[in-house]
């Protein structure tokens, strides 16, 4: 995975807010959920992006993090 960059800076709060679903969805145990989620975050991270805060919420089955792009766009990997 990789990031284009642009010449432009970011001037307007985003149009689309992207959710990646690498986990699998609920009918996947949330351990399996969690662990995808982890390994495609530091995928992520390696690739330039940065957490903004992750969402571990065992008790309603979930597990996510709210992400940045280098050219602070966020999306979400559930």
């Amino acid at each position: 995975m990789w990031f284009q960059q642009v010449p432009e800076p970011k001037v307007a709060k985003n149009r689309w807010h992207f959710d990646l679903k690498p986990g699998g969805g609920r009918d996947v145990p949330l351990d399996i959920r969690t662990q995808r989620v982890k390994a495609t975050v530091e995928r992520l991270v390696k690739a330039g992006a940065t957490v903004l805060r992750i969402k571990d919420e065992p008790g309603m089955g979930l597990y996510a993090a709210a992400m940045q792009d280098p050219e602070g766009n966020e999306f979400d990997i559930v």
